[in-house]
């Protein structure tokens, strides 16, 4: 097994590996994963003070898949000394920080398996020469290290690269505009003396988390929250709601009809897009009042207001805001604007190149995809690719989220394993196949 890309996805399913009884069994599955990062990082530029997880501490990397594995978040807290302080917080939530350093000291215990500075280009299939004539899938690696590339092959591949930001087509990144993903890391590069005013664009989580930081460290600026929707929506985390995230939905939502996941997404949307927790808009509500009162007015929200455009305008830049309140468009010089504008799916097409011949998609166009989250190929297809996100369209709203992240990893494991004890005797088999498939694809 490869695994593309070292985030909590493959960290989980690393994990899952070698805790699998049948890995230690006798039916060993070696894995090794590549990482572009220099270092172990999880979403570092919005690892903001005081913000925290918006799932509990319990469905950390292991938990619900076994709860007795000593890489829980419990274990990290009674390794760390913290354990008892910890409890006395009576919170089921921990600092976003804090679960950061968690993943960290999970992550140290693989570094035999992990090669950080390393990034995937590409992966072909090709016959391995050797007596069996089995068929691997080759990677081409570059490794920044050494500053070369290599060549790893694998039976099975777990991708794991990450949401890709969304920018707006119509507004230009540079030195002063960014992607909430780079917001600490270029926040940083820049003089806070230098930034007068400061606008913020979206409607989740990031956009008002970063809106409340940028308001409390830069207490001489002129902070703007341009939000799409008629202010901040609330995000619903109770009971019943949070059930969409249980392991259990992912089977209804997979083995549900058409109108089984049309529902999920109609009334469970709120659960995750484009919603903030209710602290967050309490806080943001409770400054915005304070300034009403004291009239000196800092924090200043344009609701229901649309990005049309954005132009430099000497030392500032100048965008262009509609108003679907008004219909009249205004311009506002800003010194940073922050782009707070989520994130696309995953899609593993420009990476599998040639390979994507063998996969099979819907009428839509998109890919297929097996319950143990393996891409559906071709029968005479000998390897597994398996994808942790890009799969909402099969298996519901955890699809990239942490809340069934041990639990994936634990099915991708067993699908591994299972699959490489059944699959042994038929390899020689399915040589020809792919050679006759290849012709076919042209």
């Amino acid at each position: 097994m490869v695994g593309i890309g070292f985030g909590p996805s493959n960290l989980s399913l690393a994990i899952a590996l070698g805790e699998h009884q049948g890995n230690r069994a006798g039916h060993p599955v070696k894995a090794a994963f590549f990482e572009r990062q220099q270092s172990f990082g999880w979403h570092r530029n919005m690892l903001l003070p005081e913000t925290t997880m918006q799932i509990s501490f319990m469905k950390d990397l292991v938990t619900f898949r076994n709860p007795r594995s000593r890489f829980s978040f419990v274990n990290y807290l009674h390794e760390s000394g913290r354990l008892t302080q910890f409890c006395n917080n009576q919170d089921f939530f921990p600092t976003r920080q804090e679960f950061h350093r968690y993943l960290e000291w999970v992550g140290s215990s693989f570094d035999d398996q992990v090669s950080y500075d390393s990034e995937v280009l590409g992966v072909t299939l090709a016959p391995e020469p050797c007596e069996c004539a089995q068929l691997y899938l080759k990677l081409e690696i570059s490794n920044g290290a050494i500053g070369a590339t290599e060549i790893v092959n694998a039976r099975n591949i777990s991708i794991s690269t990450g949401l890709v930001p969304k920018v707006p087509d119509n507004v230009p990144t540079g030195d002063r505009i960014w992607h909430s993903s780079q917001f600490l890391e270029k926040l940083r590069d820049v003089d806070p003396a230098d930034l007068r005013n400061v606008a913020v664009v979206g409607g989740g989580q990031s956009a008002a988390e970063i809106a409340r930081y940028l308001h409390a460290t830069l207490p001489e600026a002129q902070i703007y929250a341009i939000v799409p929707s008629y202010g901040y929506s609330v995000a619903d985390d109770t009971p019943f709601a949070n059930q969409v995230f249980d392991p259990e939905a992912v089977d209804d939502y997979y083995f549900g009809s058409d109108e089984t996941r049309d529902a999920f997404w109609r009334y469970h949307r709120n659960t995750n897009y484009s919603v903030v927790d209710d602290d967050i808009i309490r806080d943001l509500h409770r400054a915005s009042y304070a300034e009403q009162v004291t009239g000196e007015r800092r924090l200043h929200f344009l609701n229901l207001t649309r990005v049309r455009a954005v132009t430099r305008n000497g030392a500032t830049n100048r965008v262009s805001l509609h108003s679907l309140i008004d219909r009249e468009t205004r311009e506002l010089d800003i010194d940073a604007l922050v782009l707070a504008t989520g994130y696309t799916e995953m899609t593993p097409t420009g990476l599998i190149g040639d390979v994507d011949h063998f996969c099979h998609r819907d009428p839509e166009g998109r890919y297929r995809i097996e319950r143990d989250y393996r891409l559906m190929t071709d029968p005479e297809f000998p390897c597994g690719i398996y994808l942790q996100g890009g799969t909402e369209h099969t298996h519901g709203l955890t699809s990239s989220l942490l809340s069934n992240v041990a639990v994936r990893g634990g099915e991708i494991a067993d699908s591994v394993i299972t699959r490489t004890r059944a699959d042994a005797p038929t390899m020689q088999r399915s040589t020809r196949r792919i050679e006759q498939a290849w012709e076919r694809a042209g």
